[in-house]
This record gives C-alpha cells, sequence and structure tokens, in this order.
C-alpha cells in the first residue's frame, strides 16, 4: 500500500501565491500614497513652524531677517532664528531637499508675489519631484493655489507659504468641499 504524503499539492500553492499576489497589488499602491501624504502634512508643519519663527522675529524687530533662497545651519538666518524663536530650525523638507525662504524684498517675484515689504517672507518645498513648479498666486483668487490630492503626481506640487498664509498646498479635508 502506499502511503499518502503529508504536504500542499502545486495547485494549493499556486492559489496561496495568486491570492498574496492580489493582496499586494491591492495594498501596495495605497502604502505607497499614504508615505507620500505623511511627508507631504509633516513638510507642510514644518513651513509652519519656519514661518511661525519668522513672525515672532518680525514682532521683535520690525523687519524679516535676511534670507534670499536656501539656507545652512551656519546662516545669519539660521542662527537669527536658532534656537531663540525656534528651537530646531529644519533644513530640509521629508523628501530631502533645502527649503527655500524669501524675506523682505527678495520675496518680490517668488510663485506670483509682487511689491513685498520688509516684513514679507515666504516659505516653500518643491514637493516630492524636488523642482520648481509654476504656479503663480493670483491675489484675487487666493484659494486657486489650493489643492485635494487624488493623484501621485499631487505630491510634486510646491508647497507654499507666504506672511503665515498658504497660497500653495493641500487643501485641509474640512474645506474639500468648498
Amino acid at each position: 500500500m502506499l502511503k499518502k504524503g503529508k504536504g500542499f499539492t502545486l495547485i494549493e500553492l499556486l492559489i496561496v501565491v495568486a491570492i498574496i499576489g492580489i493582496l499586494a497589488a491591492l495594498l501596495i499602491p495605497n502604502a505607497i500614497t499614504a508615505i507620500q501624504k505623511a511627508k507631504q502634512t509633516s513638510t507642510m508643519k514644518d513651513i509652519t513652524v519656519i514661518s511661525t519663527s519668522i513672525a515672532d522675529y518680525i514682532t521683535d524687530n520690525g523687519v524679516a531677517p535676511t534670507s534670499a533662497g536656501t539656507y545652512a545651519a551656519s546662516d545669519a538666518f539660521y542662527t537669527g532664528l536658532s534656537p531663540f524663536y525656534i528651537k530646531v530650525m529644519p533644513l530640509t523638507d521629508q523628501w530631502g531637499t533645502n527649503f527655500y525662504v524669501y524675506c523682505g524684498a527678495a520675496a518680490t517675484g517668488q510663485w506670483g508675489i509682487v511689491g513685498a515689504q520688509a516684513d514679507d517672507f515666504v516659505v516653500a518645498s518643491y514637493g516630492r519631484d524636488q523642482t520648481l513648479e509654476s504656479f503663480s498666486f493670483v491675489p484675487t483668487s487666493p484659494e486657486a493655489g489650493l489643492f485635494v490630492v487624488s493623484a501621485m503626481a499631487h505630491f510634486n506640487y510646491d508647497l507654499v507659504m507666504w506672511n503665515g498664509s498658504w497660497i500653495r498646498g493641500r487643501r485641509t479635508s474640512a474645506a474639500a468641499g468648498t
């Protein structure tokens, strides 16, 4: 008599592999989107914190600190704000790109901003693709720069805060219907 061997048949193994493949195909894109959304949210929080520290500096000094692009930990902009106005100033966004900060007259021309004064400032991130987007702010339609994330390409959009207000950024879910 032949003993029947214990184990799985080839058909059973193929079915299990197919089920795992289907589950992976469904879950991996959602996981990637969740990771990018978390990076975007964290970058937006960092921009808000930097903007708040600049606003506090302006309150004390009457003018914005000097900055016209990226900054390093040794720059006067960084040392002028940290550690008094901000304990730890982030240098890069969550995708590893430097933040861009333009203060005073240097803010003019950035993302469509015109006529910037000594107490104006812009803090921005170039997004996931790390390249400057062609977005331009329109004062008559200030919410035109807000977007709802519905595709992976939306993580490439710049995140821009001007004087503490978002001119380019993800629309909050509470305001998404408006």
